[in-house]
């Protein structure tokens, strides 16, 4: 079973890698994700992911004991928030930008549970930098963020330090997950966190500068037809796969896989 899944995922990673159209290659990913999931399924590892914008920031997960049947409930939402309320407010705001003729971007947080602690690897092959090369795969992914991400260059050591003890089910877990699941390269056990930024869509109806290349002069650009005044809606199942194909690639290699 492991060579054959082993085999399925190198032949749907070929098939993103391969493909240079961004809606294409996008569907590629969620295909692959796809079955990525299925597999993460029977382990009990869960991925789920919401949506966030500044001016209309939803509820994070909670990074420590955030549960499948959490999980479950937003899963079945069909706008991803955890707060409802939020979730109408950003629809309005994307609403207000179609109007307008212009776009709004947007960030996506994604959370992994029950990931086994130990798959990954330091350095190149670290579990952060195989999940940000599937991530920056995704067209307008402008920034990426684990844990507590920027945050923590406003913290000290002792403030940013997770403190490791045993729980009362005799597992080793952190009191705090400033680190995002991810030590050194290598799962901790504890959720996997990340928070991915998305540009707003650069095909507006609105007239922009642009030069004609060939003429070497200044024209102006109208887009015509549809397109999305925020792509963030659509790319929630894109991040998805997009850890769940890096994280199903470093289980194979898992000893007790």
């Amino acid at each position: 079973m492991k060579n054959d899944l082993k085999y399925i995922l190198l032949t749907l990673v070929l098939l993103v890698g391969t493909l240079t159209a961004g809606a294409v290659r996008v569907a590629a990913t969620g295909v692959s994700g796809e079955e990525s999931q299925q597999v993460e399924d029977e382990l009990a590892v869960r991925v789920d992911s919401v949506m966030q914008q500044e001016e209309r920031e939803d509820k994070a997960f909670d990074p420590i004991n955030t549960t499948k049947d959490m999980i479950r409930e937003v899963r079945e939402k069909e706008f991803r928030t955890i707060i409802d309320v939020q979730g109408n407010e950003m629809i309005k705001e994307i609403d207000k930008a179609r109007k307008d003729k212009d776009s709004v971007g947007g960030i996506i947080e994604c959370i992994a549970i029950n990931v086994p602690a130990g798959i990954g690897s330091p350095i190149f092959d670290g579990l952060e930098n195989s999940i940000a090369q599937l991530i920056f795969g995704i067209p307008a992914v402008k920034g990426l963020e684990f844990g507590a991400g920027f945050k923590v260059a406003e913290m000290t050591g002792s403030e940013n330090n997770d403190e490791f003890y045993v729980n009362d089910k005799g597992h080793v877990v952190t009191k705090t997950n400033n680190h995002g699941g991810i030590l050194g390269g290598i799962a901790s056990g504890m959720p996997i966190t990340l928070r991915v930024a998305f540009k707003p869509t650069p095909s507006i109806a609105r007239p922009q500068a642009t030069v004609d290349y060939s003429a070497m002069k200044n024209e102006t650009l109208e887009v015509k037809g549809r397109h999305d005044p925020c792509v963030v809606p659509r790319a929630v199942p894109c991040v998805e796969a997009a850890v769940n194909i890096a994280l199903l690639n470093h289980m194979l290699e898992y000893p007790n896989f």
